[in-house]
């Protein structure tokens, strides 16, 4: 008897449900795609492309869409003979600087025995390539930058989107679209970078539970055979899909993990049952991956947001964070990050879905500012935190969750945060 047997009872097409699957439909963005397919109108019309910029929480669609509309912006372009279209994506995350995207740039659009080394030119020298090597390629570049907001400077953002104009291009026509997770990216770009990179702006909502209910049963009807998922099992995926941040790729993937722990048990369907366990196997894989691959000041600002939220002091303002922040950080040796930095950690665990972002707007007087808020389990983020809790001690707030609580660090020597 064979080891491994084909096992197709529960899945269809297993892959339908993969991150890298392109559906022939998107559903659920029907405005954000309208206003994204005027934005590259221009590019038929022979004209300079538009420099679109989208930002929205990650698993939102702004990926997905702009894969589906290139994809078919291509194939649309290949009909005029006066268009010669070509599109070069890259994924910022990892790339920290203008230099390694320029360089990452360049040898895209280069051959393999053409390729440049990833440092030891001065920036300059590597733009010049850049321009020569777009100028050579001539028609129009489209150029996609996701997860921007991974960079640290924006100089790419400047140039990119002016090459023209300051004299760099002669020939090729260039658009950039910029896509980022970071609501506050765009507040922090220079005015020169916004008026370039955000001349078509657009931004995604998170999906809501009729949302992330269409987009699941497209899924499951290329996915499932018939009649395996049980009436509930969709609407559950949604229903948590839309609390945890309107993410449609939680769901989807939920619907995939409660499909394996079905298979793996060998029943005939899939169950309510399923879904709840999944999501809880599911939620402690991701909080462990999101908090591990944080700083130690990444824990330190979590640390500090979570025992404010254990004393019903959330949602909070950044500036309100940080008395407790750098309290944690000089009982943990450390010096304490400047506000922005600081700031910066709190959108990178909004980002990873630990915590919740709302805006508010109190007008000309107030302005406009942020307020965060756990959105974990406490427990779960305390299994992750073991390091942090034994480097700074452990706050009041948790002694309740922390095992051998009853000889906690005091809430004096933490000082009065």
């Amino acid at each position: 008897m064979a080891l491994f047997e084909r096992d197709n009872d529960i899945y269809r097409d297993r892959d339908a449900l993969r991150e890298d699957y392109q559906p022939e439909q998107l559903v659920g963005r029907d405005e954000e795609l309208r206003t994204y397919q005027a934005a590259l109108q221009p590019v038929i019309n022979g004209e300079q492309p538009n420099n679109v910029f989208l930002y929205g929480k990650t698993g939102v669609g702004k990926t997905a869409a702009t894969k589906y509309l290139l994809s078919h912006l291509r194939e649309d372009a290949a009909q005029y003979d006066d268009i010669d279209l070509s599109v070069t994506f890259l994924n910022c995350d990892g790339l920290t600087s203008s230099y390694q995207i320029a360089t990452r740039l360049v040898n895209s659009l280069r051959s393999e025995a053409n390729q440049i080394s990833t440092t030891g030119y001065p920036l300059a020298s590597v733009y010049e390539m850049l321009w020569e090597e777009l100028d050579d390629r001539a028609g129009t570049v489209l150029v996609v930058l996701d997860e921007i907001d991974h960079v640290n400077d924006d100089s790419i953002l400047y140039q990119l989107p002016r090459a023209r104009a300051n004299g760099n291009l002669d020939v090729a026509k260039i658009g950039l679209i910029g896509i980022s997770n970071d609501f506050s990216f765009r507040d922090d770009l220079s005015p020169k970078v916004k008026s370039s990179l955000c001349e078509q702006e657009i931004h995604f909502p998170a999906y809501n539970a009729e949302n992330l209910r269409a987009i699941l049963e497209q899924r499951a009807e290329v996915a499932f055979h018939d009649g395996v998922l049980s009436e509930e099992v969709i609407p559950l995926c949604a229903a948590y899909g839309a609390k945890d941040a309107g993410d449609a790729r939680q769901s989807i993937d939920l619907l995939m993990k409660a499909g394996d722990l079905a298979r793996d048990e060998d029943t005939d369907t899939i169950e309510e049952d399923h879904v709840r366990r999944g999501r809880r196997a599911l939620e402690r894989g991701r909080i462990k991956e999101g908090i591990n691959g944080l700083t130690e000041h990444g824990h330190l600002v979590l640390y500090a947001l979570l025992t404010l939220d254990l004393e019903d002091e959330t949602p909070i303002r950044s500036r309100d964070v940080r008395p407790r922040y750098t309290r944690f950080a000089e009982l943990a040796n450390r010096d304490p990050l400047v506000p922005r930095r600081m700031r910066d950690h709190l959108s990178e665990l909004a980002m990873l879905g630990i915590v919740s972002v709302t805006e508010r707007n109190e007008g000309r007087r107030g302005g406009t500012y942020r307020e965060y808020a756990l959105d974990m389990d406490v427990e779960l983020i305390l299994s992750a935190m073991a390091d942090t809790v034994e480097l700074v001690g452990v706050h009041d707030s948790i002694d309740p969750y922390v095992e051998g609580g009853d000889e906690p660090t005091t809430l004096e020597d933490f000082g009065d945060v």
